[in-house]
């Protein structure tokens, strides 16, 4: 058996970030955040390896079924198992999770199927899944948006439990957990999320998943010093993680969630985790990337230290190596399952854009049905062919002239 592989300093962690689960597997004490872990019994860790490799699985099934052309995109989340499944694992199940395009593995553990997550990739589904259902947000392509709406609900959620007393704040309460990414972290969104959050003492946890690449930028260049010390100027804690240790997740996340729903404020979480394969499929990494920098990752890989840490501590149970198997071959029935639903889709079609402008709103809104009259005005136009152009009066620009009005993503 091989030496087991040495952190590079292209993995170093910055100076401070919570490690308990070494990259051999080994478990270290943390007085702060270790008694955390004390409710992961043999059955809750099992669940976080579980989750951990299926979707893993499932995931690369998705990369493979878009460059066959059955998906318009799709997202890879390689390498961020264990920040995801750590988060996740804490959480309450009352608690709402406010997803970017990346968050595969708390959709698979809310309850989302295979199916339903490649419905949006498809193109068949507005969103796939319906948010109350499984306490998950439909995922949100317009970087950073989804941190101003966690922030919304928090507030929603803080004056549902206004008059609450600690004790029942500790019982019942609810967090809205945010996430984002490093490139996200340049968006003005997440500062004001983060400014409103904290003006109010809101009951968020926001979650940065830092995998060192905003598309082709590296982290070095979005920010000099680690993000989690950004929370200090808002007012707030923010604490660096290593992302590729799921226990160390776990309890940060377990702590962050305690103070967030019992009235203390927001936190930052910073997971220091790495993106195996590329931002998208539409991506090609080798062009901004080296090997020698995925070769180095692939030495504290997440999955690879829980398997080793369950060995080690017999909570695979009595047979790991059964327990392994029975986890590989459900991977592969996850995504059988979800080739042979994407492939059961053709033909299927997205619903009419026009009902789109329907649903943003529970009560018609005035600048709304100005945007669905210009959308029909457009299309209309085009009725007898695209050469045709825009019919009528509508502005080619948008609704009150408007050109960008939608951004780009």
């Amino acid at each position: 058996m091989s030496e087991p592989q040495q952190p590079s300093q292209a993995t170093t962690l910055p100076a401070g970030a919570v490690q308990l689960l070494d990259a051999e597997g080994t478990l270290h004490e943390d007085a702060r955040f270790t008694p955390y872990l004390a409710d992961l019994d043999h059955t809750a860790l099992q669940r976080m390896y579980r989750l951990m490799a299926t979707e893993r699985r499932v995931d690369a099934e998705g990369t493979a079924l878009q460059r066959q052309g059955q998906l318009a995109l799709w997202v890879p989340a390689i390498g961020q198992e264990g920040a995801q499944a750590g988060a996740l694992s804490a959480l309450r199940d009352a608690d709402w999770i406010f997803p970017t395009y990346r968050e595969h593995l708390f959709a698979l553990g809310r309850g989302v199927t295979p199916r339903q997550l490649f419905e949006l990739f498809r193109g068949v589904s507005h969103a796939g899944w319906t948010a109350e259902e499984h306490r998950l947000q439909p995922y949100t392509l317009v970087l950073a948006a989804q941190t101003l709406h966690a922030t919304g609900y928090a507030w929603g959620i803080q004056r549902d439990q206004a008059g609450w007393d600690a004790d029942r704040l500790q019982r019942e309460g609810q967090v809205a957990l945010a996430c984002f990414g490093d490139g996200a972290s340049s968006e003005g969104d997440v500062h004001e999320s983060m400014v409103f959050a904290a003006s109010y003492d809101l009951p968020v946890v926001f979650f940065c998943q830092n995998n060192q690449w905003a598309i082709s930028v590296p982290a070095t260049t979005q920010t000099r010093v680690p993000l989690a010390q950004r929370a200090a100027g808002y007012g707030f804690e923010g604490v660096t993680v290593d992302g590729n240790d799921p226990l160390a997740m776990y309890a940060v996340t377990a702590w962050a969630a305690e103070q967030a729903r019992t009235g203390a404020g927001p936190v930052l979480i910073e997971a220091h985790t790495f993106r195996v394969g590329a931002h998208t499929t539409a991506d090609d990494p080798t062009k901004y990337r080296t090997r020698d920098e995925e070769a180095a990752w692939a030495g504290v890989d997440p999955l690879e230290r829980l398997e080793a840490y369950l060995r080690a501590t017999d909570a695979a149970g009595e047979e790991p190596d059964a327990f392994f198997a029975e986890v590989a071959a459900e991977g592969e029935e996850l995504a059988a399952a979800a080739r042979e639903a994407v492939l059961s889709m053709t033909g299927d079609a997205i619903a009419p854009l026009d009902e789109v402008f329907d649903t943003v709103y529970a009560e018609p809104h005035p600048l709304v049905a100005e945007e669905k009259a210009w959308h029909l005005a457009w299309q209309a136009g085009f009725a007898d062919g695209p050469d045709d152009g825009p019919a009528g009066t509508a502005d080619p620009a948008g609704p009150n002239g408007s050109a960008g009005r939608g951004g780009a993503a």
